[in-house]
């Protein structure tokens, strides 16, 4: 049998210390620079935030800069202490960036939802609070995410909508303006005195406690139609206002009309035997 010469130990011990030893220097540099670089970069996110706090930045843009700047620093800070180590840094970097490839390439559409987020928070075409119009759907903004914006509607049903769809169609955005133009359309019969029914609406118009005096309410024959004449009121309102002012304007038509004798046609059917 082939004889086998003993295993030296000690000398492999020995030498084992002697690299530790060697390397411990370099190990403690790399353990004070990552505390002394998670310091620096703290530093930097509490700066880079007080800075967009001063200038007004959307708090949901906010997180997002802030948490991609401490990314950043945290890879170049990973970088950093494989150089000092003495690994081959190069190589980090390509599989770090095959990651992103990769990732990109299975997450296109997120990607798209996710530029689409940024866009919106960037232009702010809406802000949380604002009712807006878009993708078919209607409502009040409840949250503006990174991948899609939540709407509760009228009746509190939420509506996800992904930020490619909003960002990419037209968007209507009730609440950006200050004042609202209130439009009630309204048909008269063909026999009924037009100038009276104009006495009546601009008179509900000015009645109303919390329409607006300019521009002054206006009244206008919108169209001559089959069975009616279209009467268009038109004044002003605050928009949070708006709601309030147009159903208690069509609850107002209704009665004034009735007591002024003006009639308001509705679809009749007869029968002949």
């Amino acid at each position: 049998m082939p004889e086998f010469s003993a295993i030296d130990f000690e000398s492999l011990f020995k030498e084992w210390i002697k690299g530790l030893i060697n390397f411990a220097p370099t190990m403690l540099g790399a353990i004070a620079l990552y505390f002394i670089g998670r310091y620096i970069i703290r530093f930097i996110v509490k700066l880079l935030k007080g800075l967009m706090q001063r200038r007004g930045v959307d708090l949901a843009l906010q997180g997002f800069l802030l948490q991609v700047v401490r990314w950043i620093l945290y890879i170049a800070l990973f970088l950093t202490i494989v150089q000092v180590i003495g690994l081959p840094a190069t190589q980090f970097i390509a599989i770090i960036t095959s990651g992103f490839v990769a990732v990109g390439l299975a997450l296109q559409g997120s990607l798209s939802n996710f530029a689409s987020g940024i866009m919106i928070l960037i232009f702010k075409p809406f802000r949380v609070g604002d009712v807006i119009e878009g993708n078919g759907e209607k409502g009040t903004v409840k949250n503006i995410g990174l991948f899609a914006t939540t709407l509760n509607k009228a009746d509190n049903e939420q509506a996800i909508i992904p930020n490619t769809q909003l960002f990419s169609n037209s968007i209507i955005n009730y609440s950006r303006e200050e004042k609202r133009r209130v439009n009630v359309l309204v048909g008269i019969g063909y026999s009924s005195d037009i100038q009276k029914a104009r006495e009546v609406l601009l008179q509900i118009a000015k009645e109303e406690v919390k329409s607006l005096t300019e521009p002054a309410p206006v009244v206008y024959v919108d169209a001559l139609a089959d069975s009616s004449v279209n009467m268009s009121l038109r004044y002003w309102c605050l928009t949070p206002d708006y709601w309030e002012c147009y159903f208690r304007t069509i609850e107002a038509i209704k009665n004034r009309f009735d007591a002024a004798g003006i009639e308001i046609p509705f679809p009749q059917v007869q029968v002949h035997q």
